[in-house]
């Protein structure tokens, strides 16, 4: 069973990433909606949250793939998720479908924070950069 953890690591970083990186390359691409969106979402700085959301979802997501500093980079993601849930899926404030919607995306990510947890806890594995830099216990 220990010989199958690694492949497994490596997956679940794979899998937790791509809907980040996904959805933070739609954000690059379409820069002045997402700023719109921000601005709709009544998010101060809409800007600097667009900017903040660029670099967690690119850039933190691109080390979680990767197993660089992925301890580290599992609690923001983890901080990063709970954040954005507590802004953009307010379903206690919200009824009929689109209540069920809401509850359903905010769901999801406490499932999503879960991954990142326990990623944080489990380490990168051994087929990760911090494994290959002998950094995998930060």
């Amino acid at each position: 069973m220990a010989d199958m953890n690694d492949p497994v690591i490596l997956a679940a970083r794979i899998f937790l990433a791509a809907l980040f990186l996904i959805f933070g390359w739609r954000k690059v691409q379409d820069y002045p909606g997402t700023v719109s969106q921000m601005v709709r979402d009544d998010l101060p700085m809409p800007v600097l949250a667009t900017a903040i959301a660029i670099v967690m979802e690119l850039g933190v997501s691109s080390a979680i793939a990767l197993g660089l500093f992925a301890r580290v980079a599992a609690v923001l993601m983890a901080s990063y998720t709970l954040g954005t849930s507590l802004v953009e899926h307010r379903y206690w404030q919200t009824h009929n479908a689109e209540r069920v919607e809401k509850m359903e995306a905010f769901y999801k990510n406490l499932a999503i924070i879960g991954g990142f947890l326990l990623l944080a806890v489990t380490g990168p594995g051994r087929f990760s950069l911090d494994a290959v830099l002998g950094i995998a216990a930060l």
